[in-house]
């Protein structure tokens, strides 16, 4: 019987130009690495060897998970970005559609199976990257910040359907001093420069409203910031469901 839940799985969200693509850089046998592009083509930030396809129907992604699915040819699977994958959904498939109610039935239909049916059961490693917009909450008077999506979607969000969902920041060293651990390291650049891109794993006091998670005990307080390194968190997930 086939699994029925990836534990290789994690959203990787953050603002523009936090650092979500070029954490990309150290992924391992990056021949292996099957990279699916939602954003126009546009270029990682770093070279690599990736085997990269340029996405402009968002079948495609699906077409690309059955591919890969028990081809030894892949062992990782990036999605960059679940934001543009979406955006690029309603402007193929609902804008122009004759019914639009039925086409934004087709919209929250296609990303639950893309997640239910095609994500839960891969056997590779999978990483989502996506764009996030902090809004108001009139109510609580804080900010939330989430990664944004439409139709009956909103009501639960996308990250409803992730267990480990990091992060992507830049950060200020003073305030990275009292979080030290084997996973975050200061480089002579950071110095240079004094802050650092990392992952946020857990919340802190400043960012309630994020919607930033992990398993329990998957990062403890110490490990609150770590390096904004995809490999090093995929490693993390693995030995921690050993």
């Amino acid at each position: 019987m086939p699994q029925d839940i990836n534990d290789q799985l994690a959203l990787i969200s953050g603002a523009s130009a936090s650092g979500k693509s070029a954490s990309l850089m150290n992924l391992r046998n990056q021949e292996k690495v099957l990279y699916l592009n939602c954003e126009a083509g546009k270029r990682l930030p770093f070279k690599n060897n990736f085997k990269s396809f340029t996405i402009t129907d968002p079948g495609q992604v699906v077409e690309a998970l059955e591919h890969a699915q028990g081809n030894n040819d892949y062992d990782t699977i990036v999605i960059d970005t679940m934001t543009f994958l979406m955006d690029m959904f309603e402007s193929i498939h609902v804008i122009d559609s004759a019914n639009t109610m039925a086409a934004w039935s087709r919209y929250a239909q296609y990303f639950k199976k893309l997640m239910q049916t095609y994500v839960a059961t891969s056997d590779k490693s999978i990483l989502f990257l996506a764009h996030t917009r902090s809004d108001l909450d009139d109510t609580t008077m804080t900010m939330r910040t989430a990664v944004p999506i439409k139709g009956a979607l909103q009501n639960n969000g996308i990250e409803a359907y992730f267990s480990t969902i990091v992060s992507a920041k830049t950060v200020p060293l003073k305030t990275l001093e009292k979080y030290e651990s084997n996973l975050l390291n200061i480089t002579e650049q950071d110095e240079l420069l004094g802050h650092k891109y990392v992952f946020q794993t857990q919340l802190t006091k400043q960012t309630v409203g994020e919607r930033i998670r992990s398993p329990m005990g998957m990062f403890n307080q110490q490990q609150t910031f770590i390096d904004n390194d995809a490999q090093l968190l995929l490693d993390h997930l693995k030995a921690y469901y050993a």
